[in-house]
C-alpha cells in the first residue's frame, strides 16, 4: 500500500507521455477538458459510464430522520443528491492482482468458472 494520490498534474504528464506530437499545454487543455465534461455531465444527473473503469451515478437521496449515536437526540436530514461509482469488474480484478490480457478477450471473473 502506499500513500501516494494520483493528481491532475499526473494525469496531465501520462497524456504527455503517452501522445507523441501533444505539447504540455495541449496534453493540459485535454485533462482538463475531460475532467470539465464528466462534472458538467454529473451536475446535469446523466450517469458517466468509463468502459473498463466504472459508472459514476447520481442518485436522489429522501429527506430521512438521523440520530446522534452519541446523544440520541434526533436531526432531520434534507433531501438531496449524491454520488455514486460503481467499479468495472475490469477494475476490479485488476485491484485484485488478477491480470487482464486486454479488453477485446476479457471476461469478468464470475464469467470464467
Amino acid at each position: 500500500m502506499t500513500d501516494r494520490t494520483l493528481t491532475r498534474a499526473d494525469l496531465m504528464h501520462a497524456v504527455y507521455a503517452n501522445g507523441p506530437g501533444l505539447s504540455r499545454n495541449e496534453a493540459k487543455d485535454i485533462v482538463e477538458a475531460t475532467i470539465e465534461e464528466i462534472c458538467r455531465a454529473l451536475e446535469i444527473g446523466e450517469s458517466v459510464k468509463l468502459r473498463g473503469f466504472g459508472t459514476f451515478t447520481i442518485r436522489n437521496k429522501r429527506p430521512r430522520v438521523g440520530r446522534n449515536p452519541k446523544t440520541g437526540r434526533e436531526y432531520p436530514i434534507t433531501a438531496r443528491r449524491v454520488m455514486t461509482f460503481k467499479a468495472s469488474p475490469r477494475l476490479i480484478d485488476a485491484v485484485n492482482g488478477e491480470a487482464v490480457a486486454s479488453s477485446a478477450d476479457y471476461q469478468p471473473a464470475s464469467a470464467r468458472d
